[in-house]
């Protein structure tokens, strides 16, 4: 019988298996899931020298995988940016705002970029730009809300040169007063390109400071229980220049998540030039089991870029689309490359489905691994075209952040099933969830687990009846064993059964019992990536090295952190006792 490395009891283990099933304690070796079963078995496979970790009565989960986050992106900005993430007030979101500016230095920013909505403020409101400004008269602010506007104080207005002579921007408005100077307010008119390219024009980190701040990014996922991500690329993120970073991490032995990633094409009219380059560079599954390549998308062609922002009406996509995507997909469906593609709205997921139907007749998909991202409004039928062509879908929690808008503009009865997640579970298509964070919604994957199980927005509106709801068990699989089969690892993620990866988190209360509104609180006291502790906390801090100081000094995650900290009753009185960890002694 082998020996194992490291042993888990005295859990309450949802190991994800095809039952369901609990057990009650966990055998790894070699990184790899050797036994789940009762305290007596898997103790029986303790020797010597065998770890054994007392989880002290606790749920464990396997470690959640986010279908569609951008990771790689965000590593690399992270440490310049202050989150508002979950923070309960407009009050404290501004004093934090207040006490950034005084600290950053010039020539850098303040930026507010993502993961907020005002539905979360007690105050339920925006802030206004002379709020903004008051709070910083003199160092340069950008703060984003979702993919609508900017707004940005008087000192990042002349940052970035805008003027009464800058010419409005395509599929943007630069709002200004009577005199025509620019008041600080840039709104998405129809996509978010005016938003991100002036976020763009904003100094960046040096090299080491980059590894710091991806590495940072990491151990904030892994607080939150993350242990595996599928990045949906994005904008101004080139290959393979800006991968760098996370290839050097690699290399070094210092990522703490395992990465899938999709390249996104960076250029408007030469989307098939992109992907012929990067099919001369690089393969699908080139890499390893930390960071490996996953294929193609979010972003296929521009021509097809049907973002949603449900403030405004729904774009009309260009006649075009249809020639440019085809071009695109043939190629990628000759070389066998996976892919993915945002889908927000029914009407222009049927075109795509037109396409990719007319590509199939020519070059068989065949098994080829597809999948549309988002479908708040995919209609029935193209449900049922996306299972007849091998497809799938990847879910994320935007309407949580967006559903009061949604609300507004489409109504309740339309609501009800954007997205429409049941539907799709019923016609069998492998569907994953994830956050779709950083700069829109939230990376938190428990607001996402909230709003499948509750049906509501993170400001508490119902969206869905009972009908578009998720037990708790269910949702769980999602963003587990069903995001796996997005990155085509289902195999081995997403279960905690004997040969899989031995990627699980320890939670600091029970996810399957606690009331709806503390399913929001939940974070990891103890994640562990293939047998190995890369976040630890409570009880459990002295089996996880520290993390690194973040760098540079002034950056306000060394002051606020990533996502608000709430009060975790559970990290200080841990059910069931238990004193943490031990050596086995037989």
């Amino acid at each position: 019988m082998d020996t194992a490395d490291l042993v888990l009891r005295n859990g309450r283990i949802a190991t994800q298996d095809d039952r369901r099933s609990f057990a009650s304690a966990l055998a790894v070796k070699d990184g790899r899931v050797l036994a789940a079963a009762s305290e007596k078995e898997v103790l029986a496979r303790a020797g010597p020298s065998t770890r054994v970790i007392d989880a002290g009565g606790r749920t464990v989960v396997p470690g959640l995988n986010d279908s569609h986050l951008h990771v790689i992106r965000g590593g690399l900005h992270f440490n310049l940016e202050l989150r508002w993430d979950g923070v309960p007030s407009l009050a404290d979101a501004l004093r934090m705002l207040r006490e950034q500016a005084r600290r950053t230095p010039p020539p850098q920013w303040v930026r507010v970029v993502g993961g907020w909505t005002e539905f979360q403020f007690a105050e339920r409101r925006m802030p206004t730009l002379e709020e903004i400004n008051a709070a910083a008269p003199d160092t340069p602010v950008f703060v984003l809300h979702l993919y609508d506007r900017a707004m940005l104080n008087r000192a990042a207005v002349r940052a970035v040169g805008y003027t009464k002579d800058t010419p409005e921007p395509a599929g943007g408005t630069i709002a200004r007063d009577r005199n025509g100077e620019p008041t600080g307010l840039l709104v998405a008119r129809p996509n978010a390109s005016i938003l991100y390219s002036t976020l763009a024009r904003g100094p960046r980190l040096a090299p080491e400071d980059q590894r710091n701040s991806s590495r940072l990014f990491m151990r904030e996922l892994n607080r939150l229980g993350l242990t595996s991500v599928i990045d949906a690329g994005g904008g101004f993120q080139n290959y393979p220049d800006d991968y760098a970073v996370i290839e050097d991490l690699r290399r070094r032995g210092e990522m703490t998540l395992r990465i899938a990633y999709n390249l996104f094409t960076q250029r408007p009219g030469e989307e098939l030039a992109d992907f012929t380059t990067w099919a001369g560079l690089t393969s699908p599954g080139k890499g390893d089991d930390l960071l490996r390549m996953n294929g193609a998308g979010e972003m296929l062609v521009f021509s097809a870029a049907d973002f949603e922002d449900f403030l405004e009406p729904r774009p009309d996509l260009p006649t075009k689309l249809e020639r440019d995507l085809g071009a695109v997909v043939r190629l990628l469906a000759r070389n066998r490359w996976p892919f993915r593609l945002h889908a927000t709205y029914g009407e222009s997921i049927s075109r795509f489905l037109d396409v990719f139907e007319e590509v199939d007749r020519e070059v068989p998909f065949d098994g080829l691994r597809w999948f549309f991202d988002h479908c708040e409004t995919i209609r029935p039928r193209d449900i049922e075209r996306v299972r007849a062509l091998g497809g799938g879908i990847s879910i994320q929690h935007r309407m949580a952040y967006q559903g009061e808008y949604f609300l507004d503009r489409y109504g309740a009865k339309v609501a009800e099933e954007a997205p429409p997640v049941r539907r799709m579970l019923a016609a069998g298509l492998p569907v994953g969830a994830g956050t779709d964070g950083t700069r829109v919604a939230s990376y938190n994957p428990w607001v996402a687990l909230y709003w499948l199980t509750t049906g509501k927005t993170g400001g508490g509106t119902r969206l869905y009846g009972e009908g578009n709801r998720l037990d708790r068990m269910e949702a769980l699989r999602l963003h587990t064993v069903g995001s796996a089969w997005f990155s085509g690892e289902e195999e081995k993620k997403g279960a905690l059964v004997p040969g899989a990866l031995a990627d699980f988190a320890v939670l600091s209360a029970d996810y399957f019992t606690v009331p709806d509104e503390e399913i929001k609180r939940i974070e990891s006291v103890l994640t562990v990536l293939g047998g190995k502790v890369v976040h630890a906390a409570g009880e459990f801090v002295p089996l996880a090295p520290a993390p690194p100081p973040a760098s540079p000094g002034w950056s306000p995650i060394a002051t606020f952190g990533g996502y608000h900290r709430a009060a975790v009753r559970a990290l200080d009185a841990p059910p069931g006792g238990g004193s943490g960890v031990g050596c086995a002694g037989f």
